[in-house]
């Protein structure tokens, strides 16, 4: 790949956790919109946001993404938001009944694997998550090293 050019998963993704299933097993997706006011939305379209270590926590009963970096909005200088602050996520009650059962009950954590736009809307797709130990980081990589051998050959051939 060359210098300066930055990789994304899909065309319309503003950000990526390409770390995300590096770091987690995610078992379990779910598309959520995203409360933004509108300097963030305006920096979201440029494509400068960082999610990589972003979780989201259920907290009385409502979905909050945290640690996730929104710069400010340069032409806005006055009227900017904070980068870092937390935002709330929509989704139904029952979905985030079942995400806070499922976290309480075996230790898993829901992790932001992308922000897109939907239409006009900003949606956050975050995913249930259990941490890898070492050992699985390093069959992960051997993995992904024999998959690339493999369509190596099969491109040459």
């Amino acid at each position: 790949m060359a210098k300066g050019k930055k990789r994304k998963a899909s065309p319309g993704d503003v950000a990526t956790n390409r770390q995300a299933s590096y770091r987690f097993d995610l078992l379990d997706r779910l598309e959520t919109g995203i409360v933004l006011t509108g300097t963030e939305v305006k920096s979201l379209r440029s494509g400068t946001a960082q999610i990589k270590d972003g979780y989201a926590q259920v907290r009385d009963g409502e979905l909050w993404l945290h640690n996730v970096h929104i710069p400010p909005y340069e032409p806005a200088s006055r009227e900017n938001h904070d980068p870092e602050r937390p935002r709330k996520l929509l989704a139904h009650k029952r979905e985030i009944d079942r995400l806070a059962g499922k976290i309480q009950e075996r230790g898993l954590t829901l992790v932001p694997t992308r922000i897109y736009f939907n239409g006009a809307r900003a949606k956050v797709e975050i995913a249930l998550g259990r941490g890898k130990d070492r050992f699985d980081k390093r069959e992960s990589i051997k993995a992904r090293e024999q998959r690339r051998d493999m369509d190596r050959a099969l491109h040459e051939h």
